[in-house]
């Protein structure tokens, strides 16, 4: 990080030399979909999309975020802005109800992303995991859209806790449901650095595009597991926490780390049957450590215990491991070996790294309003979510050290801080977002520079990248 009182060159106080390059490196990290898209869709709509993206880029309101009517106010054209927003609209229209593509391209697009990440962990020799969990896109007020089912509303169950000291609200009985849609997301990444996303999928349990859970999750599972095999250890919450699924695990052959409901039983080593808390039960523990809490800025005391166990539905030994956290009590399970200290805590950090995927799940809401489309058409909406995807994967693909030297000009010049959390953050995906966003709000760049109106030079570009 900059000393306190260093200064920027005169060359890195240029912000529309800044807006400029900005605008190259995403074209340059969207030219391998570009080419898939090329040969599906006319060069007009392929404009278009990357207009898109600097499109949701550029504009930060959370109820109006994705409405095509707000999107199509901030479409440039190819070199300049466009002069209506009903014409803007039309082409942000009619890319998404072109039937010549959808949704998978760019689905196929983030694994070949992610397959980088994975590859690259791999020649380090560093463990690889693959972060699974489940939220929800609520649309409560949403009747006749397609595509849409009755969803756990988080918001509700949120608004309504009580709060000590300030307000009281009656203890909830049955769980709110509303209208939204399901979503399942898969993240790649090592014990440390910036994770890269797999797979978002977002489905329905009605209508014409029914799905059951577990068979959504097993093939969105399968998918991975043809695509790397054994090389990476999957990591659940205790959604997860089921014998059928753990069964569907060993056939699969993977390596896998959940978190376990302490009521389900287990065989413990004397081949007796009792529920996972009573198997730890009274059990001294083995390894004790200083966690440090990056959120929180605290250490943290944490002790493990460890042990072998059974389960009726897996063939095969599998391992718990008992987690005492500030004065609260967990229970991995998982199917790698734990003999010692080390492997132990290695399963512990293993887990603790799932939390990067509810951070991901905060960013498309809060951030993305992944919440706000009014799309009829199911599949349209499912584009338009992708396109969002491709921006989220974006901007982490920006804070890899490669771009250090471009985000830190970018937030000296459109978003500085002076705080020391601001100053020292690893990943500062909101304050880049809102400096991208006012940067090119006040410098437009020049789209389509890097490529004329033949593809070679995507082409080119691609092969370079890869």
């Amino acid at each position: 990080m900059p000393a306190q009182y260093d200064r920027l060159e005169k060359k890195e106080q240029d912000p529309q030399r800044a807006s400029q390059e900005l605008a190259q490196i995403l074209e340059a990290y969207l030219s391998p979909l570009l080419l898939v898209l090329d040969r599906l869709l006319d060069k007009r709509l392929v404009r278009t999309f990357v207009q898109c993206c600097v499109a949701i880029l550029r504009f930060r309101n959370m109820k109006q975020r994705l409405l095509l009517s707000e999107l199509g106010s901030y479409l440039q054209g190819y070199q300049g802005l466009s002069e209506t927003a009903t014409a803007g609209t039309k082409r942000i229209s009619n890319l998404l109800r072109s039937l010549k593509w959808s949704a998978s391209s760019i689905d196929d697009y983030l694994l070949s992303e992610a397959h980088k990440e994975v590859e690259k962990l791999k020649k380090q020799g560093k463990r690889i995991l693959c972060l699974w969990d489940g939220s929800v896109l609520e649309k409560p007020e949403s009747q006749k859209l397609e595509g849409i089912c009755p969803v756990l509303s988080s918001k509700a169950k949120r608004l309504s806790r009580s709060r000590k000291g300030l307000l009281f609200n009656k203890p909830a009985g049955i769980p709110i449901r509303v209208m939204g849609m399901q979503w399942t997301a898969a993240l790649i990444t090592g014990l440390e650095g910036i994770p890269k996303i797999a797979l978002m999928s977002w489905w329905t349990t009605r209508g014409d595009y029914e799905m059951k859970l577990r068979d959504h999750e097993e093939e969105l599972l399968r998918k991975c597991v043809r695509k790397w095999g054994s090389l990476l250890t999957h990591v659940f919450d205790r959604g997860y926490a089921s014998g059928p699924w753990i069964e569907k695990l060993g056939k699969l052959r993977v390596k896998f780390v959940i978190r376990w409901v302490k009521k389900h039983k287990f065989f413990d080593s004397e081949g007796k049957e009792k529920k996972l808390w009573e198997i730890a039960r009274g059990k001294r523990y083995r390894a004790h450590k200083l966690i440090f809490d990056t959120a929180t800025g605290e250490k943290m005391p944490c002790d493990l215990w460890w042990g072998q166990v059974w389960h009726a539905s897996y063939a095969e030994p599998l391992y718990v491991l008992k987690i005492r956290l500030k004065k609260e009590i967990g229970y991995l399970i998982t199917n790698e070996l734990v003999k010692n200290e080390k492997q132990a805590w290695d399963i512990f950090f293993t887990y603790k790294r799932r939390w990067q995927i509810e951070t991901g799940f905060r960013y498309g809401k809060s951030e993305l309003a992944m919440e706000s489309p009014r799309l009829w058409l199911f599949e349209n909406r499912l584009k338009l979510l992708s396109i969002v995807t491709i921006v989220y994967s974006f901007l982490l693909y920006l804070l890899s050290p490669l771009f250090k030297d471009l985000v830190e000009v970018i937030l000296r010049l459109k978003c500085h801080r002076t705080g020391k959390r601001c100053r020292e953050a690893i990943a500062p995906l909101y304050r880049l977002r809102w400096a991208i966003s006012r940067l090119w709000d006040d410098f437009h760049p020049a789209l389509g520079s890097l490529f004329p109106p033949n593809m070679e030079t995507i082409r080119v570009l691609a092969i370079q990248s890869c």
